[in-house]
């Protein structure tokens, strides 16, 4: 693709579509690097040629752009599901395998359900139904950047409810990312009870 040329982010799913599949599924996660909370997935199925303007990778668009797509996604998606793998799972099995987890569940959610799906990365371990990677696939396919766009406004908001359960940790300024004001928090504070463990060997 030449520079500057507009990415066809209906490609993919033609392509599945000329392969006999009938509703194909983008899946995406978010919330990966946090020190704390759970990790999120989202998994949608979209109408055919569906144009909905501005879509696109969510770490690529405002957060108010976010938010503005994230309900307009939920009306007029065939279907579309949340799931998350808890910080105690993450812990358990490591932020790889919680991630897929969350992926799989969410597809396990769908109503109607898909029969293929375009996993967001390079790995698909765990995830039961048909299915192909697509490294970067949320600037790429269309259902998985309305994927990315439900799972990390899904996650904002839920971390904006533990900002409100334990104020002193400002998760509404990090949203659980390890930057230095988290740090900052977490040795004047200690780890409270949504901290991942496994991820706080720096302190």
């Amino acid at each position: 693709m030449k520079q500057g040329e507009k990415v066809d982010l209906w490609a993919i799913e033609r392509e599945c579509k000329g392969e006999g599949h009938v509703r194909v599924c983008g899946v995406d996660e978010a919330g990966a690097g946090p020190l704390a909370g759970a990790v999120y997935a989202a998994a949608v199925i979209l109408p055919e040629h569906y144009d909905l303007p501005f879509l696109n990778d969510s770490k690529k668009l405002t957060e108010k752009r976010r938010e503005m797509l994230f309900p307009l996604i939920k009306e007029q998606a065939i279907a579309w599901a949340v799931a998350t793998a808890s910080e105690q799972e993450i812990d358990e099995i490591n932020i790889l395998n919680a991630r897929m987890l969350a992926m799989e569940r969410a597809i396990q959610k769908l109503d109607p359900a898909a029969d293929f799906a375009l996993i967001d990365g390079n790995r698909s371990t765990g995830i039961t139904i048909p299915n192909r990677t697509v490294v970067k696939g949320d600037s790429l396919s269309a259902s998985i950047a309305a994927a990315s766009i439900l799972a990390k406004v899904s996650r904002d908001h839920y971390m904006m409810e533990l900002a409100a359960q334990y104020p002193q940790y400002r998760f509404e300024k990090h949203k659980g990312y390890p930057t230095k004001l988290h740090y900052q928090l977490l040795r004047e504070y200690g780890p409270c009870p949504v901290h991942r463990k496994t991820f706080l060997k720096k302190l």
